[in-house]
């Protein structure tokens, strides 16, 4: 596989992933059972994985780090609190309240990690 056919693979798992998240919001709002089916347990595990194992064949590939490069460590740490609100949105929140501002905050967390691998800097906007 080459680079560019890597980066493409992973941008594609990153749609993919983000795309899911925001579906498994937005039934998770509407309080649809469709959030327990198996599959949907399953799927976002399956892509993440293979997000994360493209991103690091990527950093590997073109030898740029996190605390090496800024902006893959703004990366980084946006995606751990990605994960955490994220968490939050569709598990761990203990009222709808508190479950949509976790979904709101971890969009824009996405949207930030999109920002800045597109513009590799920190501050993207």
């Amino acid at each position: 596989m080459s680079y560019l056919a890597l980066k493409h693979f992973h941008m594609t798992c990153a749609i993919l992933s983000g795309v899911f998240f925001l579906l498994r919001g937005c039934w998770m709002l509407a309080g649809s059972a469709l959030l327990q089916r198996r599959w949907v347990k399953i799927a976002p595990h399956v892509i993440d994985t293979l997000l994360l194992a493209s991103a690091i064949g990527l950093a590997v590939w073109s030898a740029q780090y996190p605390f090496a490069q800024s902006w893959l460590t703004a990366k980084l740490v946006a995606l751990l609190l990605y994960i955490g609100l994220g968490t939050v949105a569709l598990k761990r929140g203990k009222t709808k309240s508190v479950r949509v501002a976790a979904f709101v905050a971890a969009l824009a967390a996405f949207a930030y990690i999109v920002a800045v691998a597109v513009s590799k800097q920190v501050v993207p906007f």
